[in-house]
């Protein structure tokens, strides 16, 4: 590939229907799919990708079954504490982004200490997005910007000075963004941050997609004639 993304983002869906498939519950696909997010995290630090992130869990799945919730906010706790020593290794740096204020002290207490513990790794970023929406996202960003700027700052206020309160501010755009399970939406996602973003929908349910699935989305994107509404 002549042309790596500096940043891709991944919404991994199909955990439940590759359970179902398997006449299993759907919890067993969302442990299946930490291979997956294993596997499409060293697939891109060996290729160069600079930030990976994963939209892990949304505003919108409070209201799935509180077992199904709970089993993975447990499934969250223990994949940071199995994860830590291998992200050291490879230089990997952890950001969790989204609505902390939902989670339970222990999981932010858990994910504050990875955060810190892999704050100096620069080979890549790994940032999951875990009880976030791109609605909420603006949301809260037009509101401390509310609260920080006078009336007539907030008046004169352009995109490149809101972007500094949205949660993703200092973190580039998605270059790429995969969705899998053949499912072709954002379903809230990143909306400000996508405006001109790479889409690639994959057929492939999260649970079987790994290094082969991820990187033949990075060499679709590598065919894309990126514009940017410009003319070449």
């Amino acid at each position: 590939m002549n042309n790596v993304p500096q940043h891709v983002s991944i919404i991994m869906d199909g955990n439940g229907r590759w359970a179902k498939a398997r006449g299993k519950e759907r919890i067993y696909g969302h442990f299946e799919g930490v291979e997956s997010v294993r596997a499409c995290t060293e697939a891109a630090v060996e290729d160069g990708v600079k930030y990976l992130s994963l939209y892990a869990f949304s505003e919108e799945n409070w209201n799935r079954p509180k077992e199904e919730v709970s089993t993975l906010m447990e499934l969250m706790m223990e994949s940071i504490r199995k994860e830590l020593s291998t992200m050291m290794d490879n230089g990997v740096r952890f950001v969790v982004l989204g609505n902390r204020a939902r989670l339970s002290d222990k999981l932010n207490a858990a994910i504050d200490g990875m955060m810190e513990q892999t704050a100096s790794n620069d080979r890549m970023t790994l940032i999951v997005f875990l009880s976030y929406s791109g609605k909420w996202d603006i949301m809260q960003a037009m509101k401390k910007a509310a609260a920080t700027l006078s009336p007539e700052e907030f008046q004169n206020m352009e995109a490149a000075d809101f972007e500094r309160y949205l949660v993703t501010a200092g973190i580039p755009d998605p270059d790429l963004l995969i969705r899998t399970s053949g499912e072709e939406r954002i379903s809230n996602y990143l909306l400000w941050q996508s405006a001109y973003t790479e889409f690639v929908f994959s057929p492939v349910l999260w649970p079987d997609f790994r290094k082969d699935e991820f990187r033949a989305a990075l060499r679709e994107y590598s065919s894309r004639d990126r514009r940017y509404g410009k003319v070449k």
